[in-house]
């Protein structure tokens, strides 16, 4: 395994000695031809870029400070590779240096149940981020170099990436955020083949990669990327230059020390085939001995294991609750922003307290995150109008010890990052996604801004849970519920100010003695006619028409499915116990808890006569309530709606009864 002197570690000195130059040179001939063992042996990969990036990885986990034997090191360097298409030479790196068997990388590479993927994932000691949506990278290096703020850790964050990927709109969002921070201990490298898949960088779409990053306050240096004294020297410069943050532009050659692979885009992702792998390998002055590692690829991968992220647990004291009286009218973004800064306040001074920190992207007051930016400025982080930046930045700081909230429109906060968000869960982050302003209570703002698809969206994505609380009492405890919680959260609601759900009796259903079970449904009413399933916003909605309706001798029963991702069977049971359900939502009716409802009926065999009240189309701007009637989805739409089921089911059964009366009479005779 290479062994680089003390002098050239952590880019001690300013110059790599001789013999660990000759020691970089020769391995990275070692990991040239362990990328073409692992593209051919699968058929498939992006050897080209690989080969041309492997220099500056070999340099980077040489001297930087990461360690095989401790790769969680919380004092480790964080090294983020954004060009993920080239985890051939990530792991014959990481291999060679002993993060794992290089001969385990090379034989199951791209293999069926293998860690060693196409595409890098956190999965493996030494990959920090999984990537291959190219862009992402350097957003997730600013979280990274965040947490070193939040933690007073004093190492470096380097991110490697492509320069085609350079065309990206985000990776100027993460310039602007790095600048405004003073992220100086954030190293951005780019791998300057000039070629992508189409061809050159300049006809595909022409770009100044290094008049952008100068354009938004970095500083730039350019280097020969395969001349290892000026690969370290850059390195050397950038991690002592505490004034700016630096980007390393690398001129590097496609299918490097191959002579019909250089300057080829051909083999940016395309494998050698046998013929001319062994035409490769034979100018790489190595064994061709893929036979090897075939016979070892046969074997399978039930005996690789993936590494998991470590365990997530928050140290939060969360202190009692607010309790939110009938006699006045609050929204529950309110309650959401109160809560988080009275366990701000609270968490402060406490020692062992995990750290709290909050995005925000030009909402501060309507997202209500105010409170929190002025009991703790410090971990407030405020990104302006960039949300992809920020949803990959706050997931990225998420995964480093440190309890993250981001808090947005639903239509930016979802809508918009879809993508974004569905990397997070791949990486297994532990945000804490806060959106307000869902539905149709945007109001006078119109289509582009109702967001009526969040849950589709956000059940697409496996490890995200969902809560959506029906009055600002409930939405206080599912904060304080959430704040000690691991994994991805989302907490949505509306605009407007809601009536505070009550019991019967008028005192809050949410009282002191209710606590936030992720999962559980709540019997907001009880009746025995007819069921009514709602969430959120609408739950006040649909008590009041009950209550209405109980005055006249109808008994509609109102469930609260807040959880709409993980339902409550044992509560969908005993709705269903009626015979008729209606699910009532300011959601997409085809994708939103209507759905998720009757998928649920159907898988458990529970038969009910099922009417799903939603949003149709596209809703026009005006006022909330007005939009409402305008969609069918008030009050008194509501409440015909029941009295209509109630009708048709009482006429269906007469019908039915009369049948087999008939039938019977028919037997007899």
């Amino acid at each position: 395994m290479l062994q680089i002197s003390a002098a050239n570690h952590n880019f001690h000195s300013s110059d790599l000695t001789f013999a660990d130059e000759n020691s970089l040179q020769k391995m990275a001939r070692k990991c040239r031809g362990d990328i073409l063992r692992m593209t051919t042996l699968a058929g498939c990969g992006h050897p080209g870029g690989a080969m041309s990036s492997v220099d500056l990885l070999i340099t980077l986990y040489a001297c930087a400070r990461v360690n095989s034997t401790q790769p969680a090191d919380m004092e480790r360097d964080r090294i983020i590779v954004s060009h993920g298409h080239t985890s051939a030479g990530v792991y014959s790196v990481l291999g060679n240096f002993g993060f794992f068997p290089i001969d385990e990388a090379i034989a199951h590479f791209r293999q069926a149940g293998s860690p060693y993927e196409g595409h890098v994932e956190h999965g493996l000691p030494g990959v920090e981020w999984s990537s291959g949506n190219l862009g992402q990278g350097l957003s997730a290096g600013c979280g990274m170099a965040v947490a070193s703020l939040v933690h007073d850790l004093r190492n470096h964050v380097f991110v490697l990436m492509g320069d085609g990927e350079q065309q990206k709109g985000q990776i100027s969002e993460a310039r602007r955020f790095a600048v405004k921070y003073g992220l100086t201990h954030l190293t951005c490298v780019v791998d300057l083949n000039q070629l992508q898949i189409s061809g050159s960088i300049r006809h595909v779409m022409p770009q100044n990669i290094r008049a952008n990053f100068e354009s938004d306050g970095w500083r730039v240096l350019e280097i020969d990327g395969h001349n290892f004294q000026e690969i370290y020297r850059a390195f050397h410069e950038a991690v002592h230059d505490r004034d700016h943050c630096v980007a390393i532009i690398s001129r590097t050659v496609m299918g490097k020390d191959v002579s019909f692979m250089e300057n080829v885009c051909k083999w940016h992702g395309q494998a050698l085939p046998a013929d001319l792998f062994a035409q490769a390998i034979a100018e790489l002055e190595q064994v061709n001995d893929l036979d090897r590692y075939r016979q070892l690829r046969h074997l399978g991968t039930e005996h690789l294991t993936i590494r998991p992220r470590p365990p997530f647990q928050p140290d939060i004291a969360t202190g009692g609750s607010f309790l939110y009286t009938p006699d006045k009218l609050t929204d529950n973004r309110s309650a959401w922003g109160k809560a988080l800064a009275e366990i701000t306040r609270q968490n402060l001074e406490r020692e062992s307290a995990t750290p709290i920190a909050v995005f925000d992207c030009d909402l501060t007051g309507s997202v209500k995150t105010d409170g929190f930016a002025e009991i703790n400025p410090r971990n407030f982080f405020q990104s302006g109008v960039m949300e992809h930046h920020t949803a990959v930045a706050a997931g990225a700081l998420s995964t480093q010890d440190v309890l993250v909230f981001w808090a947005d429109f639903g239509v930016f906060g979802v809508d918009e990052v879809y993508n974004q968000l569905r990397i997070n869960d791949i990486n297994e982050t532990n945000l804490k996604l806060v959106c307000t302003h869902l539905g149709v209570d945007v109001g006078e703002d119109g289509k582009t801004h109702h967001c009526i698809d969040y849950l589709g969206l956000l059940h697409n994505l496996y490890h995200f849970k969902t809560i959506i609380p029906a009055d600002p009492n409930q939405t206080d405890r599912a904060v304080r519920w959430l704040m000690r919680q691991p994994g991805n959260i989302f907490l949505g609601m509306g605009r407007s100010k809601c009536t505070v759900i009550t019991k019967p009796d008028g005192s809050p259903f949410f009282d002191e003695h209710y606590t936030f079970h992720y999962g559980k449904a709540d019997i907001l009413r009880e009746g025995a006619d007819i069921s009514v399933i709602t969430m959120g916003a609408m739950a006040h909605h649909a008590v009041n028409v009950a209550d209405t309706l109980a005055a006249e001798g109808i008994g509609a029963g109102v469930y609260n499915f807040s959880c709409a991702k993980q339902m409550d069977l044992d509560t969908l049971s005993r709705a269903c116990q009626t015979g008729l359900v209606i699910t009532y939502e300011d959601h997409n009716v085809h994708t939103g808890l209507g759905t998720m409802v009757a998928d649920l009926l159907c898988r458990h065999g529970l038969a009910v006569k099922l009417h799903k009240m939603g949003i149709q189309d596209y809703v026009t701007s005006g006022e909330p309530k007005d939009l409402l009637t305008a969609v069918g989805l008030d009050e008194k739409t509501l409440n015909l709606t029941i009295r209509r089921m109630i009708e048709q089911y009482a006429k269906s059964v007469k019908e039915t009864s009369d049948l087999e009366k008939t039938v019977k009479l028919a037997k007899n005779i």
